[in-house]
Parts: C-alpha cells; sequence; structure tokens
C-alpha cells in the first residue's frame, strides 16, 4: 500500500491488506460527503468511506455501518438498520463533521444475503435471530471490525466518537488500536415488525436499547 495523507495532513501507517483506491465528492441528500473507496486485499471486499468536513484526529462522530440490503436499499422493518444509516448520516451532517464507515461483507451480521434471508424465514416461523442463525449451523454473529480500524488510521482517525448501541463494536475498535472516547446511542423507534427482533437484541447479545422499555405495547 503507497503511502497516504489522512484527512489531516498526517501520513496514515502504511498497510498491504487495506488500499485506498480513489477519493471523489458525493452529495448526498444529508449534505456534502467524499467518498474514500478502499480495496480490502485479504477479504477481496471494497468498502467506502463517507467523511463529511475535516473530522480530525481525536473524538471523530463515527459511525461503522454493517452492510444490510434489506434494510438499506429495501426499506426493510425487520431491522432498524436502514433508519440507523440514515440516522448517522444526517447526525455528522448536523455535526458539521465525522465519518459513516460503511462495511461490505458485514450482511445478516456477517452470514452473508442468502443465510440472513435463510434466518429470517425461521424467525418468520417463531425463532428468534439468535436461534434462527444457530439452526443453520452459522454463527450469532461472524463480522470483523480490523478494516474500519485500518480505514480509521488511513484517514489519521486515532479516537471517536462511536455512534452504535452494540457494546461489540466498542470493544472490537479497541482491540484493532482504535480508541473510543464516547458511544453515542443511535436509537431508532421500535415498530411492531422489529420489536421481538430488537428485544432479542438486547437480551442475548447485549445491545443498549433502553427505548424498547416505553414500548411494551407492542408484540
Amino acid at each position: 500500500m503507497t503511502e497516504k495523507i489522512g484527512v489531516l495532513g498526517k501520513k496514515a501507517s502504511q498497510r498491504t491488506d487495506v488500499e485506498r483506491v480513489v477519493v471523489t465528492p458525493l452529495p448526498t441528500v444529508y449534505g456534502e460527503f467524499r467518498a474514500f473507496g478502499y480495496l480490502d486485499h485479504e477479504r477481496g471486499d471494497e468498502q467506502v468511506a463517507l467523511v463529511h468536513g475535516d473530522p480530525g484526529a481525536e473524538g471523530v462522530l463515527t459511525r461503522l455501518h454493517s452492510e444490510c440490503l434489506t434494510g438499506d436499499a429495501f426499506g426493510s422493518r425487520h431491522c432498524e438498520c436502514g433508519d440507523q444509516l440514515a440516522s448517522a448520516l444526517a447526525a455528522v451532517a448536523a455535526a458539521g463533521s465525522g465519518i459513516v464507515v460503511y462495511l461490505r461483507g458485514h450482511e445478516g451480521r456477517g452470514i452473508g444475503l442468502l443465510a440472513k434471508l435463510r434466518a429470517m424465514a425461521l424467525q418468520a416461523e417463531g425463532l428468534d435471530t439468535v436461534e434462527a442463525n444457530l439452526a443453520l449451523g452459522l454463527p450469532v454473529d461472524a463480522r470483523d471490525y480490523g478494516v474500519a480500524a485500518r480505514i480509521l488510521e488511513d484517514l489519521g482517525v486515532r479516537s471517536v466518537r462511536l455512534m452504535s448501541n452494540n457494546p461489540r463494536k466498542r470493544e472490537a475498535l479497541v482491540r484493532h488500536g482504535i480508541q473510543v472516547a464516547e458511544q453515542v446511542p443511535l436509537l431508532i423507534p421500535p415498530c411492531e415488525s422489529n420489536i421481538t427482533y430488537l428485544r432479542t437484541k438486547r437480551e442475548r447479545m447485549d445491545h443498549v436499547l433502553p427505548h424498547l422499555d416505553a414500548v411494551a405495547h407492542l408484540s
């Protein structure tokens, strides 16, 4: 990987596994971003980080967003992923700076699109999201955040304010050398279609979702 200059003009560490390939302006409905395109040579995935303003190196408002075709593109109400992505982009734009790293290869918490659809079919029959993955002989969560940490390093970021309800994301970033100054809740109002899924994430996967207590009436 050739030597790169981070957002602040600081040299990022030389790495051979994740390569910055392109940077281009990307106007969006949320505001003006720059799209940093990366190639993960180890996994073969193409990754992108959307950067707004000059985030700096410390305490950067950051979202690590796992790819979710059904939620992000199709507006599925089975999960809150699409709303979380929109909220994160809007929050970064409102703050004046920040980063959204969109992580491809994370579909279905890392099991892939078709396996995720099979798991959803099992959930429709009564299993929860954890039980469905296990019934398919698949891990509950197979995601790895090493590539996200290396992208942040390339952008000159040392610490983040992480928009996430998942404590494992925080732990993973710290393990990979990115400090987490604060974990910022990203709470989306639940609906009847996703309340069971969200409760399972809170009860069985340790997601911090205190707003679910106010919607006991949902089935």
